[in-house]
């Protein structure tokens, strides 16, 4: 089984990219929707809790006691925060776009009821992690401040050179030192011709794999390592989505390569 996935958000409609009936990842689904202005869709979260992000465009976002208007604010993923919402199980809701509008949308098994909510580009905390060699911006969209059963949601920005994720990282077991989480990666680049490298290794390197990543791209990462680099020349963006037991980046660092961090 191949971890990597692609999806052609020029098309219009809605695309499930990952399933637990066809893919490594069984706590989460990850599907991907293209709007133009005007259109709408409607969904359904059954008993699935809907983390909803903004790629680029505005959309409404309507359903039975909530109404999110004018949401998402940016041209591209390369411009500013991202918006965010959450939709709780149990819920129908429409999506009708004010403009071309694209969203990734990230569905995790749900034990509690939430109230629907919007994170807005002034809520995402910004930081800078790593150092040079391996250093990236990090933002903290639908994060633990904010409600939610298992679904966690952020995005990386990587320049040319750098790695992300690095040293390779994993949070495939609960421990004391590290917190069990699916994660599912998206990928684009600021430029079409823009490209990347992710990895996925096991320490036992049963898992071995390395992908080249490129706009539209997705990885899915049910367990073990997963450092990513960016081709020199570009910057990458990596929408990353997880499913966590405990809601929190808590991993631990590939032992061979975690001097690094020093």
């Amino acid at each position: 089984m191949t971890y990597k996935r692609h999806w052609d958000y020029t098309k219009e409609g809605f695309v499930k990219i990952y399933e637990t009936k066809n893919s490594a990842c069984n706590l989460m689904e990850v599907y991907g929707l293209m709007l133009k202005a005007g259109n709408s869709y409607n969904c359904e979260t059954g008993n699935m809790e809907y983390g909803i992000t903004i790629l680029d465009g505005t959309c409404d976002i309507i359903g039975e006691g909530f109404d999110f208007k004018s949401v998402g604010k940016r041209k591209n993923v390369f411009e500013g925060n991202a918006t965010a919402v959450y939709i709780p199980k149990g819920e129908k809701f429409t999506v009708k776009a004010v403009s071309d509008v694209r969203i990734v949308i990230t569905a995790c098994p749900a034990a509690e009821y939430f109230d629907p909510y919007v994170v807005n580009p002034e809520d995402v905390i910004v930081k800078t992690f790593g150092k040079p060699g391996f250093e990236r911006e990090v933002h903290f969209i639908m994060d633990e401040r904010f409600a939610g059963n298992r679904v966690y949601i952020g995005e990386n920005y990587i320049k040319g050179n750098e790695w992300t994720g690095f040293p390779g990282h994993k949070h495939d077991e609960n421990t004391e030192n590290e917190k069990f989480a699916e994660e599912i990666y998206y990928f684009e680049f600021d430029k079409e011709t823009g490209y990347g490298i992710q990895q996925v290794y096991s320490a036992d390197l049963l898992i071995d794999e390395a992908y080249t990543t490129r706009n539209g791209d997705f990885v899915e990462i049910p367990k073990a390592y997963h450092p990513g680099t960016v081709a020199p020349g570009y910057t990458g963006y990596l929408l990353w989505l997880m499913s966590c037991d405990e809601r929190g980046l808590v991993s631990t660092a590939d032992p061979e390569q975690a001097w690094q961090n020093k």
